[in-house]
Formats: C-alpha cells, sequence, structure tokens
C-alpha cells in the first residue's frame, strides 16, 4: 500500500505541473492513490503570488476522479503555512471548503522566509536551527490548542526539520543531532494535539541525503508511542511522484512505524507499509 500525500499542480504558485500528468504518473508506479496538498499562503509577501482557487480546484478533483478513480484514489487536500497572525482567515478558508486532508508546514520564522538565502545572513547555522524548530513546535502546539476547542483542525505536520534542506543547499551545514531536545517536543506536540508527523522524501533527490526527519526522530517518534508516519513526495513536477519511497518506507519499518496514516474526508485510516 503506498499514498503519496504531499504533492503540488498548477494550483500552487510554485509548480506548473500538469494535475493529469502527476495521477498518471502515480498509476504508472502503482500507487493506491496521491492527494493533491495545494499551497495556500497568508503571509502578505506571498498573498499575491497565491494561486488558490477552489472551483477550479475543485472541478480539476473531480474530473480526475471521474476519470481515474477506478484506478486509484484521489485526494483534495491543501498545504497552510503557519501564520498565526492570520488564524481567522486560515480557519474561515477551512471552514468553507471540503479537504480530505489538510497539511500543517512552516515556512516563515521570525527571522523570515526560510527558503531565502538572505533570511539567515549573519544567522549562525545552529541558530537558525534553533529558531526553525522553535517555530515549529509553536505550530504544533498551536494545531493542539484548536484541536481542543472544536476538534482537529489539521491532520499532518508537514516537514518538521525543512530547515535543514536550506541550510546544507545554502551553507553546506548539516548536524543531524542539532535541536534534538526541540525535535523531541515536537514529537510530544504532534501526539497531544493528533497531529500525524510526515516523512518527507524531497530531501533525497534535492541533494541533502538524508530523509525528513531522520531515522532516529522516526525512532523517537515510535518509542513515544507513534504509531503512523504521512508518506510526501513534495512533488512539484510529475517525475518526483512517490521518489525514493523505496528507501523511505525501509526506514519507518526499521525504526519501529509500520503503517501510514491515510486521509479521506478528513478521517484517517491506518493502512500497512508495504
Amino acid at each position: 500500500m503506498r499514498f503519496d500525500q504531499h504533492l503540488h499542480s498548477r494550483h500552487s504558485f510554485d509548480s506548473q505541473a500538469d494535475p493529469d500528468a502527476n495521477v498518471q504518473r502515480a498509476i504508472e508506479l502503482g500507487l493506491n492513490g496521491l492527494t493533491f496538498t495545494e499551497h495556500f499562503d497568508t503571509h502578505p509577501d506571498e498573498r499575491l503570488l497565491c494561486r488558490y482557487d477552489d472551483a477550479r480546484y475543485s472541478d480539476d478533483i473531480a474530473r480526475l476522479r471521474e476519470r481515474y478513480g477506478h484506478r486509484l484514489v484521489i485526494g483534495k487536500g491543501i498545504e497552510i503555512c503557519y501564520q498565526p497572525q492570520n488564524e481567522g482567515l486560515i480557519l474561515d478558508h477551512l471552514e468553507r471548503y471540503e479537504f480530505d486532508l489538510v497539511l500543517l508546514s512552516v515556512h516563515w520564522t521570525p527571522c523570515g522566509p526560510i527558503h531565502h538565502r538572505d533570511c539567515w545572513q549573519g544567522v549562525a547555522p545552529t541558530v537558525a536551527t534553533r529558531v526553525y524548530l522553535e517555530t515549529v513546535l509553536d505550530a504544533a502546539r498551536w494545531a493542539g490548542r484548536l484541536a481542543q476547542k472544536q476538534g482537529r483542525v489539521f491532520d499532518v505536520l508537514g516537514h518538521m526539520d525543512l530547515i535543514r534542506r536550506y541550510l546544507h543547499r545554502y551553507f553546506k551545514h548539516d548536524d543531524p543531532a542539532e535541536g534534538a531536545d526541540l525535535t523531541d517536543e515536537i514529537l510530544r506536540a504532534c501526539l497531544a494535539a493528533d497531529l500525524i508527523p510526515e516523512l518527507n522524501t524531497s530531501t533525497i533527490r534535492s541533494g541533502h541525503g538524508r530523509l525528513m526527519p531522520d531515522a532516529p526522530v522516526v525512532a523517537r517518534y515510535a518509542e513515544l508511542g507513534g504509531q503512523a508516519m504521512v508518506l510526501g513526495s513534495d512533488a512539484h513536477k510529475p517525475e518526483h511522484i512517490a521518489a525514493d519511497f523505496d528507501a523511505a518506507v525501509a526506514m519507518l519499518q526499521d525504526n519501529g512505524i509500520r503503517q501510514q496514516a491515510v486521509f479521506r474526508g478528513r478521517c484517517r485510516s491506518l493502512e500497512p507499509l508495504t
């Protein structure tokens, strides 16, 4: 059973992928399902770039299901960038539209957008790591507070240590042990919030060489009681769909996680990792 539950198409500002091509690639690979997670960005610097148009997006999903739904599950998801100052806007959007999966990700910190090199000029890599992980911890705890008040709002925490991709890209810095105390707190917050962490494979194809998160974090999650994770390629091109999933599944199984969480209509099922 293989599901890719983090990928993008032309409905996201940073992808030109044809949704049909994504689905056709998933069929070629023999996937059981894929879930589009198009970006919804609320930061003023990115809001104008946000392509999110639910009517067009939903029409594409309906068309894809009609054409290919007998061959695999096609999910409609959304990736929410953590912007707590825009809580009202985010919650209103999630209330207004229907999704199979809601992914919460951190792309911004108090220092700025982590994917911009200028954001980290003059900031030591060790400091950058902690600033990012502290923000991810804030996001997981925010999800927990919302869940206590109104039920689960977010289903999955995306690429929890994404900062490592950019520290490696810009500064050739890679110390997987950095921020272990914060990573531990993030995992605990996920369990408390009923928020499933994603195992994101995009770092492998980007040259970093480690999965996000890597084996010690997965093993710690299992030790704390975690039973399942979500597989996501974070593909922005069809050829990246389910990239490096064999390595991801093997690593999960070797470190105590033998199930994947699969979301349909915001309902979660646990499926075997094979």
